[in-house]
């Protein structure tokens, strides 16, 4: 059994979806199970209708409702014949009513997660009726019976584990099971998500919870580059990461983050290799991410635009125990994680990737001393098998950035990764003088 997820862009309209219904008809292998995004847009447009329910608008809720309900009509137009039509348009007529009821109540997050949710049950919902309608097998499986998240909304892997079970030996042999990403229930039964790149997490976790052979991750992009091919014209598909290399490449991202860094874990403890592949190009082999890796070879270059870096210098800091600890509480009151951190005997810096409490945070921290703040920064990392007893690569990445301003360096945490902190300005220049450097 494999996990195939395919992202908002690979169902973004009726060729598409015509398109991985034959991509998934012609491979191998039955029972796999299909988790779907919502449809390119949607999402977006969803939680726009909940905002205008929150500032108490319903008449700007119910337009943009009904614009949505066609544009699901005239798909559904292009997918099915006139009779199929018909029926279906009576289910997703259903769909959208309730989200006109949701107008009529107190509105709160609860129902905003109820509208989220749609998105991803009505393509679902049409896919699996159009597989259906070309004579394939393809049962139904609601994310809502079997994805939970706890008390402190963490995936309750063993809920998963037992009731996805439950739910494909309910639906009985079939030669698809379409269920959907990204949503869930939450310890209360409320409908609820996974946020950010929640439908790569729900792949990983079904992935793990039925001992898949393979998940595979489909977009509209090539796979995992080793540079960011909009800016190095040179950069090239890597062929094969280890799970520890992707996790670095996924949260610094390369030109085309097509996989979220909460999916890594969920397959590398129940140790299933996961393949990103290409919805345009489903003949090519993809990256392949596994235990497998290449010895002392470096596979990538990423950067991360966005990063401010907060300096702070304090004579108290000599020989102070405890002083980085209440630092670190700081940023922890403010729930904003630290990306990169040096530190010296009188001063400590540290970046992060999130401005909405920056100025609280730097106002807590000058009770500890001097700060300053320099924003527009980018982390650029180099990835791969990186040990110390490497000898050489140190001094090959570091003579390739001679030219370029560096804020921080990093290295040590992760054998998988060193990182540097530069001005987004010199973001191309490092990116190629580089890429000419270690490929």
């Amino acid at each position: 059994m494999k996990v195939l997820k395919f992202g908002s862009s690979a169902v973004a309209s009726a060729q598409r979806i015509k398109d991985v219904a034959s991509l998934i008809a012609n491979a191998k292998g039955k029972g796999n199970i299909i988790v779907l995004s919502a449809m390119s847009g949607t999402t977006d447009m969803l939680i726009e209708i909940a905002d205008y329910l929150y500032k108490k608008n319903p008449d700007g809720a119910k337009e943009l409702t009904n614009s949505q309900e066609r544009k699901y009509l005239n798909l559904a137009k292009e997918l099915f014949n006139e009779k199929k039509t018909e029926e279906v348009t009576v289910e997703l007529k259903n769909f959208f009513d309730e989200i006109r009821n949701l107008s009529k109540d107190i509105f709160t997050l609860f129902e905003e997660k109820k509208i989220v949710a749609q998105g991803e049950l009505i393509i679902s919902y049409l896919f699996s009726e159009y597989l259906n309608e070309k004579g394939i097998n393809a049962k139904s499986i609601s994310a809502l019976n079997f994805m939970r998240i706890d008390k402190n909304e963490e995936p309750d892997t063993k809920f998963i584990k037992e009731n996805i079970a439950k739910e494909i030996e309910a639906a009985g042999n079939a030669d698809f099971y379409i269920t959907q990403g990204f949503i869930c229930k939450n310890a209360y039964n409320e409908i609820d998500n996974f946020r950010k790149g929640g439908s790569d997490y729900s792949a990983s976790l079904i992935g793990a919870a039925v001992q898949a052979e393979e998940i595979q991750i489909w977009s509209d992009m090539a796979g995992i580059y080793n540079n960011d091919y909009k800016i190095v014209k040179e950069a090239k598909p890597i062929e094969k990461l280890s799970f520890d290399e992707a996790a670095e490449l996924s949260y610094f991202g390369n030109g085309n983050k097509i996989l979220h860094p909460t999916c890594i874990l969920p397959a590398k403890l129940a140790n299933i290799p996961v393949r990103l592949m290409n919805i345009i190009q489903p003949e090519t082999c993809g990256t392949l991410i596994s235990t497998d890796f290449t010895p002392n070879k470096i596979e990538a270059i990423a950067a991360k635009e966005g990063i401010s870096a907060i300096k702070i210098k304090s004579g108290r800091m000599l020989l102070a125990h405890g002083f980085l600890r209440r630092i670190s509480e700081i940023f922890e009151t403010y729930k904003t994680p630290i990306d990169m951190i040096t530190t010296s005997e009188v001063g400590l810096s540290v970046t992060i990737d999130d401005n909405k409490y920056l100025d609280d945070i730097v106002n807590n921290l000058k009770k500890f001393g001097t700060v300053t703040v320099h924003k527009d920064m980018t982390i650029i990392c180099v990835v791969g098998d990186l040990p110390d007893e490497n000898i050489g690569f140190q001094a090959k990445i570091v003579d390739a950035l001679k030219n370029i301003p560096v804020r921080m360096i990093s290295y040590g945490g992760s054998f998988h990764n060193i990182s540097f902190l530069i001005h987004t300005a010199d973001k191309a220049d490092a990116l190629k003088a580089l890429h000419k450097a270690l490929f």
